[in-house]
Parts: C-alpha cells; structure tokens; sequence
C-alpha cells in the first residue's frame, strides 16, 4: 500500500493524494522525470544498513511497501539515546535493576526495555522451543537501522556477534497484531529450515508480550551494496565479482530446491563474511511456492523486481533469477542499477520500455549470456539456479585459465540502461 492507502496497481496508474489517476503510457513518465515522482521510491520495509559497515538485512515489515523513502525505507539511528557510551555494556545483568527498569542507554528505547524486561513473561517459539534464546546470555548492543514496526541492533549472544530484530506488537491493531504473529512464526519455520553456508544463519529467537525477536549471525563486512558505494564505481575484480556471484546462485539453488522463493533478492540482501563471502538474508517476504496469486504482491524492490511481479501478475521462482541477473550486472560493474532514474522510473522502464542495465562491451560473453537470460521478459527463458551455478562455474575456470588481469573496469558513461 502507498501513502493513504493507495495501491501501485500493476504499473497501470498510481493514486496521488487528491485521489487523480496518471496513465503511465501517456503522462506519468513524464511526470516523473519533472520530479514529481521524487520521494516515492518503493520497497519493503526493511533494515539494511549499518553506521559501522555491518550489516544484516532483514524484514521490518512485510506487509506493505513503503513511500516517501529512497530504496529501503531505513533510517540511520544516530541521536544520542542509542549511541554506546563507555562502559555500557547493554546486558540484561546491567541493563536491569532489581525492580526491572532498564538503565543506562537502554532507558531511551522501549523496544529493548520491553525485550529485557525481566518482569514480563518470555514466550517461547511455537513449535520451536529448541530456537528459543536465553535472555541472560543476550547483551544488547547500539540500534543501527529501523523500520515502521521494528529496530535492528547489534549485540552478542553466547559470546558471538549478533544482529538482533526486534518487532513491536500493535497495542490497538489486533487484526495488525495478528499478521505480524504470522509473519513472525513463518520467518521462524523459514530461517530454521534453511542450514547452507550461503545463507545467514539463525541462532534463535523469542517473543514477548509486547514484542518480537530474531536473532541470526552478524556480518562484519555488511551488504554488498555498501560495499560497491565505498568503492564509488572503481575497478572491480572479477575473480572475486564471479565468486560471490557462485555464492549467491548456490545459496538460491538451494532455497529453491526446498520450493521456497525470496522475492526481494537484491544486494542490500547479501552480506559479506570475514572471508569475502555471501550470505543471503532477509527472508521475511519468503514464502513457500504454491499460489502465487494469493501472495501479496507488494513486496521487493522494484530495481531489482521483475516485471510480472511488478505488475502484480502470477509469478513463480523465476523472480529470484530475474533479480539474480541484476545483482550479477552490480557486481560486475560496480554500480547501482538504473541509476539515472527512480525507483518507480526504473519499474515503469523495465515494463513498459523492456529496458534493462547494458551489459559492458568488454564483459565476459558468457557472464553477459547469464545477465541476458536471467533478465529475460520470459520467465520460461530465464534459466534454474542449478544451470546458472554450472554456466558461473565454467565462466570462474575460464577466468583462472584464460584472463591474466582478473579485473574489470568500468568506463562506461550515462545512461546505463538500454530497451
């Protein structure tokens, strides 16, 4: 839903506060390009960023898509309640006093008092009491992004580093409430199903009465997408490029031979380990492969969306490679895809104008190939993940064999998208 309750209905028109329709084949792209379509770049709710360079992405609210946002809708934490001090060490032994108020830093954020709490119940995970975390082990660290319905902050659980999501619980919605509880549980059974070492591993988890909570490993070295921005678009080499793009394809063969689809894969999804690889993470819009009618269409972030989900027709796990073709072309050029355009230029682009990123002129064919198919118009012409890992695998050996300078560089100029 939009701003007031409107819908982007399959790209068709898009309702404005006074209720008028724009006809996007005739006057709304050119609206957009006077500005008007500023400030409405849509995605799901979620939280990918960090102010230390960590990251992990993970769903806020995956129910909506947001407006009036860049493409993240994520807010840097930066005022001084949620700034660590010295020696505060956010642990519920010192963040708690004897009669269960939260001290120090933590007494300005009432989402980590109600976690902390020791006076308020905690509540297990149904059907997953084994995922259930012990409190007294959990130190809280600084919040580093939030989103409409929750914050992600940093701390430790048993010693290793963390990201924690915490969920507020509407007080007055509980029809809201109820969705929420869903969305937790169903994000719980996904993240515990999903044992691979490209994706984000899940430590556990809890719920109290006002809130929720998720805790998976933390990623020191953040997003993919913070990582191309600090390089600003210098050479990228393609030996390492090629191998995280292994990464993700493995990591998605694998999510997809279990039926299951992600639908906002993107490189603000994909967080970088101390080793250089990738994770995928953020599977709060994931869903189980059935009717995919019945699945809520605004999810995603349209520069990564393909265009049947986009205009909000049946989909199937053919998405996944549609974004995967984008995040292959970020990681070859190093750049942000449709760059010269907004969020909802770039969706009505792609749908209306078949426009996609320009494959480099000097770019490996076979990964150009992979780019090509995985973007295709046509679900049926985008290829499984298992054929994308076996064409990457042979476009790394001819790396290794054939190119000396494993590097690319990008010299190309504006705009970098082509019908």
């Amino acid at each position: 839903m939009l701003e007031g309750g409107a819908k982007f209905p399959g790209i068709i028109g898009l309702n404005n506060h006074d209720n008028n329709y724009y006809d996007l084949s005739q006057g709304f792209y050119h609206k957009l390009h006077e500005g008007e379509g500023e400030g409405t770049n849509m995605s799901i709710d979620s939280m990918q960023t960090s102010n230390d360079g960590g990251s992990v992405a993970m769903s806020i609210d995956n129910s909506s898509v947001a407006s009036n946002t860049n493409d993240s809708h994520t807010r840097i934490l930066n005022h001084q309640g949620l700034r660590r001090r010295a020696n505060d060490n956010y642990s519920v032994q010192t963040s708690v006093n004897r009669r269960g108020r939260v001290t120090h830093a933590l007494s300005d954020d009432q989402l980590a008092r109600a976690l902390m709490d020791s006076h308020s119940l905690t509540q297990g995970l149904e059907n997953y009491e084994e995922w259930t975390i012990d409190l007294t082990k959990l130190n809280m660290g600084e919040a580093f992004a939030q989103g409409a319905f929750g914050k992600l902050y940093r701390g430790t659980y048993n010693g290793e580093d963390v990201a924690i999501k915490i969920l507020e619980r509407p007080e007055n919605d509980p029809e809201k409430a109820q969705v929420m509880e869903q969305q937790f549980q169903q994000e719980v059974k996904m993240l515990a199903a999903l044992k691979h070492p490209n994706i984000v591993r899940f430590i556990g988890g809890c719920r109290k009465p006002m809130v929720w909570c998720i805790v998976t490993e933390y990623a020191k070295g953040g997003s993919v997408r913070q990582f191309l921005m600090k390089r600003q678009s210098r050479s990228v080499p393609l030996k390492l490029a090629v191998k995280q793009a292994l990464d993700v394809a493995r990591g998605m063969a694998y999510v997809h031979a279990l039926g299951l689809i992600h639908r906002d894969l993107k490189s603000d999804n994909l967080l970088i380990f101390s080793d250089k690889s990738i994770k995928i993470a953020d599977f709060g819009v994931a869903r189980i492969e059935v009717q995919t009618e019945g699945m809520t269409p605004e999810t995603g972030t349209y520069r990564w969306m393909a265009p049947e989900m986009i205009q909000h027709r049946p989909y199937t796990q053919k998405v996944d490679v549609y974004s995967f073709g984008i995040v292959l072309w970020e990681l070859i050029t190093g750049m942000l895809p449709f760059q010269n355009m907004t969020a909802v230029q770039a969706a009505f682009a792609v749908v209306n104008k078949g426009v996609r990123p320009i494959v480099p002129s000097d770019c490996l064919p076979l990964l150009g190939e992979i780019m090509t198919r995985c973007w295709d118009a046509n679900p049926d012409v985008r290829p499984p993940f298992t054929e994308v890992v076996r064409m990457l695998e042979h476009a790394e050996t001819d790396i290794m064999t054939n190119v000396r300078k494993a590097r690319f560089r990008c010299c190309m100029t504006q705009p970098m998208t082509a019908d």
